[in-house]
């Protein structure tokens, strides 16, 4: 779909609004009825050939008494979801009479399939009916989403002769709408929730790209999965989809998400049914264990439990709290500690104790705990690419959650690369962020080493920002980002280290304990020893001692800290690790020479001689 195209199905369906549902509805209500009936027309157009065959399949199950019908007319409309009331959307606008319109209307939803009718209740469509119904709108509002000038259909509309007359809509593209009209809603009422679940189409490509692109050699003509544990629409799992069948044709591509937003949830599940990469049976039906779009918080309910993936390819949350997790375990706000999940603590190391758990404020690390759980350890391994703001380089102190799971990744050799990207890329907020490619399966001249690249200047600008959204990445600013990577060579843009270059101790500095009247304090002595000085840290003295630092702690201290400081000893050191892109990648302004500066100071004198005079007389 080309942006002309696009901006006319927009424009057409932010009209909607205005035109039925202005002066009936808030305007912050407009989007809890257009989202679900953009979602509801896309299922309805599908089952539209079909309908009449599904009608009589279902009379011949009922006359020989078969209460499972969900294989039988799923095979009949060729999706995993069917409709067996007499009713579509088209056939419902036929009905004047407002309250037989609305008796119709629950018939039509009340026909739907399990999985279609979960996706109904997410968007809580039928709270919607009675106020449609009393102001009088339910019936112009199927007629806006019935009317043939528009195709919300996968399927493009053509015309006798097989010419494209209306293109196609799929699943990014709904996506992208999807987004849209949740931004341009929210900024007429001053909510700024917009794109906290979605990534644009630019971002989605090159995580597709550096995810697939590096292993397209080892591709093979057999079943592979596909997983994002914050799903959002699920533009992500089909894009990712779409590249590893560009690359493999003949390779069987399953998709597996969770959202925990109702609404996104139900348009990812709905999109993922429409557009086939969903089995056509056996997806969560009655009876089935396994749900491929699972909905809830990945950290709190796991929807895929100790289920492995080939790729997995995520923008999660950042900056976001993950309080309610912990409620839902009946934890308090200060008990993290007893939030016991094997995805998130471990032993690792000889430590028994070795937790993930980050700070309550900001739960991304957590999320990229989740994706290490769900590693293959075969022979292909599994690849991850995952968004990040920058705390999750540094945040979190020695021995803590985020940097135990920065030394998990490193320490085992996982961290094949992390990428810089430009500011002003989504569309809710301004901040730069980083892409993290973790793999189990490095390449030989890759392994023991961690690449950083900047690609913090391979932008090309909008011609007109969507929120925040100021740039994007081309194809050809994403063509070299993925050369960067490929390469593996030390450029400007490119920095290779050894993995202990981003390890560190942390040591607390000791000092002898004094009373109040500034004697020395001395410890007990065991019979027939000298007493020894008691020495105390302070909480906030310590040093700081790289793993790359020549002779290790011992050098540093008889190197740094004893010649300055006779009295001090260091205390047990605790292992960190973090990344800083700015160390590496820091240009300092170039100050102007001198030369010029006099030059233009000379020039405001001459112009302002005799201003002080004048102003004086």
């Amino acid at each position: 779909m080309n942006q002309a195209q696009y901006s006319k199905l927009f424009s057409f369906l932010w009209n909607i609004a205005n035109d039925v549902l202005v002066h009936a509805f808030e305007k912050g209500k407009y989007k809890d009825i257009i989202m679900p009936m953009l979602v509801l027309r896309r299922i309805d157009v599908l089952l539209e050939p079909t309908k009449d065959k599904v009608l009589e399949r279902k009379a011949q199950l009922d006359q020989f008494g078969v209460t499972n019908q969900d294989q039988a007319l799923c095979m009949v409309t060729g999706f995993p979801f069917y409709n067996h009331s007499k009713f579509t959307l088209k056939t419902l606008i036929n009905e004047t009479d407002p309250q037989r319109l609305r008796m119709n209307f629950i018939d039509y939803i009340n026909g739907y399939s399990e999985d279609v009718l979960e996706i109904i209740d997410k968007f809580h469509l039928r709270q919607q009916i009675d106020n449609l119904t009393e102001t009088g709108r339910l019936g112009s509002l199927i007629a806006k989403f019935t009317d043939s000038n528009i195709n919300l259909s996968i399927k493009p509309v053509v015309d006798d002769d097989g010419n494209e007359v209306l293109p196609a809509l799929d699943n990014h593209t709904m996506g992208t709408i999807f987004e849209e009209l949740l931004r341009k809603f929210n900024e007429e009422n001053n909510v700024t929730e917009a794109g906290e679940h979605f990534t644009p189409r630019d971002y989605v490509k090159l995580l597709a790209d550096l995810a697939v692109v590096p292993v397209a050699d080892k591709l093979e003509n057999r079943p592979y999965a596909v997983y994002d544990g914050a799903c959002g629409t699920g533009g992500i799992l089909s894009i990712a989809q779409e590249r590893i069948a560009e690359l493999k044709p003949n390779a069987t591509i399953h998709l597996f998400g969770q959202e925990l937003q109702p609404e996104t949830f139900a348009t990812c599940k709905a999109d993922m049914m429409i557009s086939g990469v969903l089995p056509q049976t056996g997806y969560s039906l009655k009876g089935s264990p396994r749900k491929y779009i699972a909905f809830g918080s990945t950290i709190s309910e796991d929807g895929h439990p100790g289920e492995t993936y080939d790729f997995c390819i995520s923008n999660p949350p950042f900056g976001t709290p993950w309080k309610e997790d912990l409620r839902k375990k009946g934890l308090t706000d200060k008990e993290k500690k007893k939030f016991t999940d094997s995805r998130f603590n471990l032993e690792y190391d000889g430590d028994g104790d070795f937790s993930f758990i980050p700070d309550i404020g900001d739960c991304q690390m957590l999320f990229l705990a989740n994706n290490i759980s769900r590693m293959k350890y075969t022979e292909s391994g599994t690849r991850i690419v995952e968004i990040h703001n920058g705390s999750s380089l540094f945040t979190g102190k020695a021995g803590g959650g985020e940097s135990n799971l920065r030394r998990y990744i490193i320490e085992n050799d996982l961290l094949e690369a992390i990428v810089a990207l430009p500011e002003k890329m989504f569309y809710n907020t301004g901040i730069g962020t980083y892409v993290w490619i973790v793999t189990n399966r490095k390449a030989p001249n890759r392994r023991g080493k961690v690449q950083l690249i900047n690609a913090t200047e391979f932008k090309s600008a909008l011609r007109k920002n969507l929120g925040e959204k100021n740039c994007e990445l081309s194809e050809a600013d994403r063509k070299r980002i993925l050369e960067l990577l490929m390469n593996f060579e030390d450029t400007p843009e490119s920095k290779i280290f050894d993995n202990e270059e981003f390890g560190y101790w942390e040591v607390p500095v000791l000092r002898p304990k004094r009373d109040k009247d500034g004697n020395l304090v001395y410890k007990k002595a065991k019979k027939g020893q000298d007493a020894e000085v008691e020495y105390a840290k302070n909480r906030n003295e310590s040093e700081r001692v790289p793993l790359t630092y020549p002779g290790g702690v011992d050098a540093f201290f008889e190197n740094e800290i004893a010649p300055y400081d006779p009295e001090a000893r260091l205390g047990e050191p605790i292992l960190g690790y973090e990344l800083s892109f700015t160390k590496y990648f820091y240009k300092p302004v170039e100050l102007r020479p001198l030369a010029d500066i006099r030059a233009d100071i000379r020039d405001i004198e001459t112009r302002t001689a005799g201003m002080l005079s004048q102003i004086l007389d």
